[in-house]
């Protein structure tokens, strides 16, 4: 079952997609949702970023090639940050580059939203609770992160506006989180493509992990990592992010101030 968020004659909804038409969702998408009879085409509502997080969660050199490329060693335990609520996009969504940066670079990656709440939990509980899995970006300027020669400035270089765009749609209990192919390309060219099953610490080792530091809140996003293949972005790029089972999230990328 795939689940999109639309927003619809000036009003934003859940709905479940079926081929080409979407069927409105009332009640709690995680919990209990109901149609309520409407639908539409696909084509006649726009999609938005789908999840309601209040906090989003990423893994950071979950892949041991993306760790090789920037010069760091493989990880004993996850490396984990946080993005603002406010860097969330949608399908289609403008990546404004900031004027302060000079190397906005994308990362292809898997992310995963929370069902229920989970907290200090083994790893079956910790999978049992996600939701499903959607396409993401975790947008990020990379000289800003390396400013005074370090990676203290991981956050402040992901925090902007739309560096983090999601989508197009969730896709649960229809995918293997651990075998899947997350590829980005950019302006039709390839420039990351690797599978899930080369990571690190597989999906319920993260969720497990996250989830002994601070509890995870229904509809909570957790990015994945991404592997080698990171690369700048420049004003007029399309980048697309593709993961097998899921779709394809594309977004332009233009200048911002």
């Amino acid at each position: 079952m795939r689940y999109v968020r639309y927003r619809q004659a000036e009003r934003v909804h859940w709905g479940q997609l079926e081929g080409e038409r979407v069927h409105e969702l009332s009640g709690d998408v995680l919990a209990s949702p109901r149609r309520t009879g409407v639908q539409h085409a696909l084509g006649d509502v726009a999609l938005l970023a789908p999840a309601e997080p209040t906090k989003i969660v990423c893994l950071g050199m979950n892949y041991a090639s993306h760790a090789r490329e920037i010069g760091l060693p493989i990880p004993d335990d996850p490396a984990m940050f946080l993005k603002p609520v406010s860097a969330l996009a949608g399908p289609g969504e403008p990546i404004p580059c900031p004027a302060r940066s000079s190397q906005v670079e994308h990362e292809a990656e898997l992310a995963c939203v929370m069902r229920r709440r989970v907290f200090r939990a083994g790893k079956d509980e910790a999978l049992a609770a996600v939701w499903g899995y959607t396409c993401s970006n975790d947008v990020t300027a990379r000289d800003i992160q390396r400013i005074g020669g370090n990676y203290l400035n991981v956050v402040w270089s992901k925090a902007y506006p739309a560096f983090c765009p999601i989508g197009p749609w969730i896709v649960v209990d229809e995918i293997d989180p651990d075998d899947v192919e997350v590829s980005c390309i950019v302006n039709g060219a390839v420039r990351q493509r690797e599978r899930t099953s080369d990571f690190i610490f597989d999906m319920a080792t993260q969720i497990a992990w996250i989830s002994q530091i601070m509890p995870l809140e229904p509809g909570d996003l957790v990015l994945t990592g991404t592997p080698k293949g990171v690369g700048r972005l420049a004003r007029g790029d399309s980048v697309t992010i593709a993961i097998s089972g899921i779709g394809e999230l594309t977004n332009p990328v233009v200048q911002g101030p």
